[in-house]
């Protein structure tokens, strides 16, 4: 297939094919963009969930370097709301807190945004794409029916024509799947990342509900203190 032919088949479509090419471009770049980003959030994610549930009780040094870890994925905003929140936390013996989890809520409700971001193009493509190639379908058949007013011209002309009309619509047609299916699996990596997100508010909230240790320390010396004392009496 010459370049001449394509020029042909857009021309014959009354530049039709022209804008079905600048679409299906945009749809490339949109399906790129999303899978090198999403495709890194959903392994950085995992990574930063289990460096989280493997540890104990976390201190603040160990929420600093998760966070470093997790720059610039959705995690980081959870783990800068435990990290405002530390020394309240820490101050109340307990991250079991309504305040706290609404927070990570709050975290995860602002990041969740960000992660379809532009996947609305994807989707008006996957609608517009196959319209636009009927559209121009429909102006090659007026061009290929228009030959039959000319003299001179047998019938037979016509259905060279009509399959050259159709080549707007094939491409339409083309681009809306190659657009559905990349949308279909954004929205189901976007699905397991919310997963991620909601499954790391749990995990920070169980390794942070632990009290200080000061508090532990004088927990376990009043016993033994009040045990004294029942001795000696």
């Amino acid at each position: 297939m010459s370049l001449s032919y394509l020029v042909h088949l857009a021309n014959y479509s009354d530049g039709v094919l022209y804008l079905l090419l600048v679409l299906f471009t945009i749809e490339l770049a949109v399906i790129f963009d999303r899978l090198l980003y999403l495709r890194g959030a959903m392994a950085e994610g995992r990574k930063v969930l289990w460096t989280v549930s493997n540890r104990g009780k976390l201190q603040r040094q160990d929420l600093e370097e998760i966070a470093r870890m997790a720059a610039g994925r959705p995690e980081e905003s959870l783990l800068k709301v435990a990290l405002r929140h530390f020394n309240l936390i820490h101050h109340y013996g307990s991250a079991r807190g309504e305040a706290f989890a609404n927070r990570l809520d709050e975290a995860i409700f602002l990041t969740t945004p960000s992660l379809d971001r532009r996947l609305w193009i994807l989707d008006t493509i996957v609608t517009l794409a196959p319209l636009l190639g009927l559209f121009g379908t429909i102006l090659g058949m007026f061009h290929a029916f228009s030959i039959l007013a000319a003299p001179g011209h047998s019938p037979d002309s016509v259905t060279g024509g009509v399959a050259d009309a159709l080549i707007a619509t094939a491409s339409g047609l083309f681009i809306a799947m190659i657009g559905l299916l990349g949308y279909n699996a954004f929205n189901n990596a976007i699905d397991k990342t919310i997963f991620q997100l909601e499954s790391l508010k749990v995990v920070l909230m169980n390794r942070l509900d632990g009290a200080p240790v000061v508090l532990e320390e004088a927990a376990v010396e009043a016993p033994a203190a009040g045990l004294s004392q029942a001795v000696a009496q």
